[in-house]
């Protein structure tokens, strides 16, 4: 009789242990993967347990199957010696058929209907898997499209308290627009009353202009600027330039009237004092600047003639004759009522030139002057 060592029966026990713990991590797999994380603890006292148990059974098992068959072999060989009559017959007797049917035959059909059904279960685990990961996932998904809803919801009701608030807001805009509506009115109202007076007092300003002889230029908190027209004296008398002026005010409420610089020498170039002597100011300059009107009217009838150069402030009239011929003439204060011209020099090419023989003729006008030197073979 052949009977299994300990150390093979070991090694196979082993082996179909390691195979039964790997089916079992599969089906736990495909199962529940919770159960399989707790089985994976082997820090767990109840997992150790547990797995000790299993190990001492499945071993149990394995050395009982084991002991069974060969108890079953050793039957069978004691029935076959107990029916011999002799050695003889044992050493001559054909060794028996092998049955038809019977254990193992049945052992072998149990053992392919265990491997169908064993896979018609791991079909069925899969597809329940599958099932339960699509689940899983739709799960996922109607998890997600609530978490959009429900921003979309918020999304809602800010919109919601937005659009009410701009509804307030316009509400708002409205009565401020209906009550600013109303004021413009008014004030449009005011604006067509106030042009009406501004358009009467501009033409009551051009009336005041034209019988003061002042036209306004221009106007500021600092300074304010005028020009004086003065009339011709006479009929003959040509139209003057007008004289421009500046007023500027002062903070200790004074002021300083400023002539222009191509007048100066004419009128008094700077006038000072307080606010209220402003038109008092002004009347002299007027009256100064008009004592002079025939002057500066026979100086303009000049230039058309001359090539001359009118000098106010030195009271001197440069006349070049010619590019080497410069005659320089004085006119004293008063003229040409009180006072006269004189002849001052002659100059060629910077050199004096002597006059003694011209001004025996003692001219009594600047023009006439101007006449003189201009047809005098001596210059």
């Amino acid at each position: 009789m052949c009977m299994t060592s300990r150390s093979e029966l070991t090694n196979q026990r082993t082996g179909d242990g390691g195979l039964k713990a790997g089916m079992a991590e599969v089906v736990l797999q495909r199962c529940d993967p919770v159960l399989l994380d707790h089985c994976g603890d082997s820090e767990h006292p109840d997992f150790a347990e547990a797995a000790r148990m299993v190990l001492y059974l499945t071993d149990s098992r394995r050395v009982q199957k084991v002991l069974w068959r060969q108890l079953f072999v050793l039957d069978s060989m004691v029935s076959l010696l107990e029916g011999l009559e002799s050695v003889q017959q044992l050493l001559t007797q054909a060794c028996p058929t092998q049955p038809e049917g019977g254990a193992r035959s049945r052992w072998k059909y149990l053992k392919e209907q265990n491997r169908s059904v064993v896979e018609e279960t791991e079909n069925l685990l899969r597809s329940l898997q599958d099932r339960v990961q699509h689940i899983h996932n739709r799960r996922h998904t109607l998890t997600q499209v609530m978490q959009q809803l429900h921003n979309k919801r918020q999304h809602c009701e800010q919109l919601e308290a937005s659009l009410l608030k701009a509804q307030n807001a316009l509400q708002l805009c409205d009565r401020q627009l209906t009550k600013l509506r109303v004021e413009s009115e008014a004030v449009l109202g005011q604006l067509i009353s106030w042009q009406q007076v501004r358009d009467g007092l501009q033409v009551r300003v051009s009336a005041a202009q034209n019988v003061m002889q002042v036209e306004l230029l221009s106007i500021n908190q600092l300074e304010l600027c005028v020009a004086l027209r003065p009339r011709p004296s006479s009929v003959s008398s040509r139209e003057l330039d007008p004289l421009k002026l500046s007023i500027i005010w002062s903070a200790d409420d004074h002021f300083r009237l400023k002539v222009s610089d191509s007048m100066s020498g004419l009128v008094e170039s700077c006038v000072c004092g307080r606010r209220w002597e402003v038109s008092a100011a002004l009347l002299e300059v007027m009256q100064c600047y008009v004592g002079q009107t025939e002057l500066l009217s026979e100086i303009q009838t000049l230039r058309s003639s001359f090539a001359i150069d009118w000098r106010p402030a030195q009271r001197l009239l440069v006349y070049l004759k010619s590019a080497v011929i410069v005659c320089h003439v004085e006119v004293e204060e008063g003229y040409p009522h009180s006072g006269q011209v004189h002849l001052l020099s002659v100059r060629r090419d910077g050199k004096p030139v002597d006059t003694s023989g011209l001004m025996a003729h003692k001219p009594l006008s600047l023009t006439s002057l101007l006449v003189t030197l201009c047809s005098s073979p001596l210059i």
